[in-house]
């Protein structure tokens, strides 16, 4: 009998290779299988006697792949408005906007702003090239974004911070970081406007010739992890209520300080023992995530719970509670991520869902999200929501997970 061989060659090449229209996982192995609403993945198998490999299901959330789909147009809208916002008369040549954005995408340009009059005036013609301005209410509205990025800033500093804390060193390459700005909701200014407002927090040092961003000074008080303070939030809830029996939970979920919140795609269909591997899984304890990962054994379990805590952390501090799967193998080195996280993140799909809809495969916390819709939003998603509202889109997941309720401050 041969050996056990695995079909997962990590994170990096897999996820960047399988954008098949078909399916998440398409190209894992030319035996993968597609039917509606779920994806055969091959795991391991034991090639012997001329068995099948054995194969496991990697079920879909259509939910989550549509928001994928609804913030196209909106992240259109939003991209036409900084342009526009970034010229210095408040207005854009339509003959430049290939410049701007590429002749490929200056057509999808072109058609957002014919679709949307109520937030794009086009202005000249005969003698006088055109252009394209927002329109008065457009700009009224645009003018709150000041006040949004007001209240945004203490969130952003200390993300930051919790960033800068996980990381094995206390810092990150500069270049990480503004690789995920969009998705921390920092300002493509960032290294100019917010980090120098903040010496006792943040300083800029060159390491073997890479710039770093590095934490100045530890803070406790922030190495609670969002997990940890959905748990304490649940147990005042449930010290009012009824004590919860004792038993084998048939949704994955556990009421415990170290279990995680689960939510099985539909059609999926977990056996009694599967439940209780998972409850024992649930209730195990592990090491925070803001503890230095070199303190621990990587084939430990309770170190390799950690790691799902750590990505579960990461994937909270963004605003839409997602990332790319480039996005989170950037950050290899500084939180000791194993080599096969792809693995990782099927294993424990009850937390974490795949999709390969759009430019990027991406990773979304599930429970960030109440079908396709962010459950708790920051100022700048509100903010946004309420701009695209002028192109008439119902409240909906948009190009930040915008949406006019739940407005976090």
């Amino acid at each position: 009998m041969k050996s056990l061989c695995t079909m997962f060659l990590g994170l990096h090449q897999s996820l960047e290779s399988c954008h098949s229209k078909n399916g998440v996982f398409a190209l894992m192995g030319r035996n993968s299988v597609q039917r509606l609403g779920s994806v055969w993945v091959q795991i391991m198998h034991i090639s012997s006697g001329g068995r099948r490999p054995k194969k496991k299901i990697y079920h879909r959330v259509h939910e989550l792949d549509r928001v994928m789909d609804l913030k196209k147009k909106p992240c259109l809208i939003l991209q036409l408005k900084s342009i526009i916002q970034s010229q210095k008369h408040q207005s854009l040549l339509l003959r430049d906007l290939e410049k701007q954005v590429g002749f490929v995408h200056k057509w999808n340009f072109m058609a957002v702003i014919e679709k949307y009059p109520s937030i794009f005036r086009v202005n000249g013609g005969n003698r006088t090239p055109p252009s394209v301005e927002l329109t008065e209410k457009a700009k009224r509205i645009a003018d709150e974004e000041t006040e949004a990025r007001k209240q945004m800033e203490p969130i952003l500093v200390e993300n930051l911070r919790k960033l800068l804390m996980m990381s094995v060193d206390c810092r990150v390459p500069l270049e990480n970081i503004e690789f995920i700005e969009s998705e921390l909701g920092l300002p493509q200014d960032f290294k100019e406007t917010l980090i120098p407002k903040y010496p006792e927090f943040f300083s800029v040092k060159d390491f073997n010739g890479r710039a770093y961003l590095q934490l100045e000074n530890w803070d406790s008080s922030l190495a609670v992890t969002a997990r940890e303070k959905r748990f304490a939030r649940e147990r005042v809830l449930d010290s009012v209520g009824h004590a919860r029996k004792a038993r084998v939970s048939k949704d994955g979920n556990f009421s415990g300080p170290y279990a995680f919140l689960m939510s099985y795609p539909a059609g999926f269909r977990p056996n009694m023992s599967y439940l209780e591997e998972v409850q024992r899984w649930q209730k195990m304890e592990f090491p925070s995530p803001y503890l230095n990962a070199r303190r621990f054994e990587a084939a430990d379990p309770k170190a390799r719970k950690r790691v799902v805590a750590v990505l579960h952390e990461l994937l909270s501090l963004t605003m839409e509670k997602r990332m790319t799967s480039a996005q989170l193998d950037a950050f290899h080195s500084e939180f000791l991520l194993p080599a096969r996280l792809l693995l990782c993140l099927i294993k424990h799909h009850g937390i974490f869902y795949i999709t390969n809809k759009g430019a990027r495969s991406t990773v979304f916390l599930k429970e960030a999200y109440d079908g396709s819709n962010l459950i708790e939003k920051s100022p700048l998603l509100g903010f946004n929501n309420k701009f695209v509202a002028l192109s008439g889109r119902r409240e909906s997941t948009l190009c930040n997970g915008i949406s006019s309720s739940h407005i976090v401050t």
